[in-house]
């Protein structure tokens, strides 16, 4: 999302062939007749990505694009820091330095040093991605500069060449994806198949007679609930995500028309409120990810016992 806008000299053409401002200056297929402007107030920011171009049949969205600007500039700036590592560090391997022993503290606190050992990579990797993915979503010129068509108050922005990265559900739900894999892998090194299993149907606690075999009933019932939550997390995490980005570009669209010539100066201050809604954003899937991880991978540990 930007402030200003800038057009190119040709528009693609839509899924029916015709061009963009064609098809807007006729009015919309489910309202025919709507003028532009109505049309315009009333829509936002498109729900999907845009597709830019194919690269031999492969679409290639605005989304994919800024994704893959932000996972360039993350590797390259980590080349940077790390190509003469100092035993003092400064500059850029400082900060590099500072941030992953931050995180590394932060989630061994969460969830242990040992599994902090075994997941760190991930959880470091998918908070960094995602906080510089929401805050490179916010630079000028992102989801302002692409194709469209002149209106009354300027020049609409109908397929911006740019797209926040977390503002398309495919890549929030790929990330979710991957975790679910992730987690599935860690729990059955942590407490294997058989450990699994009763740590989603097995009762807990003492119990005898009668009462252990309702609670037995009752366990199992909890663990086939608890199955559906499992699968349902995936979705739960990637939609979360999505809609509080998606909904945070439409808020600094919706700010930047809401006086016509001062368009630069009203988002300025809802910048800052994204700005720390993206880091909150990052932490959050970190953390839900990291609780989840937890709850599927403690044991209890047995006490050691003193050699003479």
């Amino acid at each position: 999302m930007s402030i200003t806008a800038l057009a190119f000299a040709s528009q693609p053409p839509t899924a029916s062939g015709a061009p963009v401002s064609a098809t807007a200056e006729h009015g919309s297929p489910e309202q025919p007749g709507q003028p532009v402007e109505a049309i315009e107030q009333e829509h936002g920011l498109s729900q999907s990505a845009v597709e830019v171009t194919r690269v031999f049949g492969f679409p290639i969205t605005n989304s994919m694009i800024v994704s893959w600007i932000v996972a360039l500039g993350l590797i390259g700036f980590a080349q940077f820091a790390t190509r003469r590592m100092k035993q003092v560090p400064d500059g850029a391997q400082n900060f590099l330095e500072w941030l992953v022993e931050s995180l590394y503290r932060f989630l061994e606190g969460i969830i242990g040093p040992h599994l902090t050992k075994r997941t760190f990579w991930f959880f470091a990797t998918i908070f960094i991605f995602i906080l510089s993915a929401n805050w490179v979503g916010l630079i000028p010129g992102v989801g302002s500069i692409g194709w469209g068509h002149q209106v009354a108050h300027g020049f609409k922005v109908d397929q911006p060449l740019f797209r926040g990265a977390n503002a398309d559900v495919n890549l929030t739900f790929a990330m979710a994806l991957v975790f679910f894999a992730c987690w599935i892998v860690w729990a059955l090194q942590e407490v294997g198949p058989i450990g699994f299993a009763k740590e989603l149907f097995a009762p807990k606690g003492d119990t005898a007679g009668a009462l252990k075999v309702l609670m037995m009933f009752v366990f199992f019932a909890a663990g086939c609930l608890e199955i559906v939550s499992i699968l349902f997390r995936p979705i739960s995490l990637g939609f979360r995500l999505y809609g509080n980005i998606f909904a945070g570009e439409n808020l600094l669209e919706a700010m930047s028309k809401l006086i016509p010539g001062f368009g630069w100066l009203v988002p300025i201050p809802f910048y800052f409120l994204e700005l720390l809604m993206g880091l909150v954003q990052a932490v959050v899937f970190m953390l839900l990810t990291a609780v989840f991880t937890l709850l599927i991978c403690q044991h209890e540990e047995k006490p050691a016992t003193a050699h003479i």
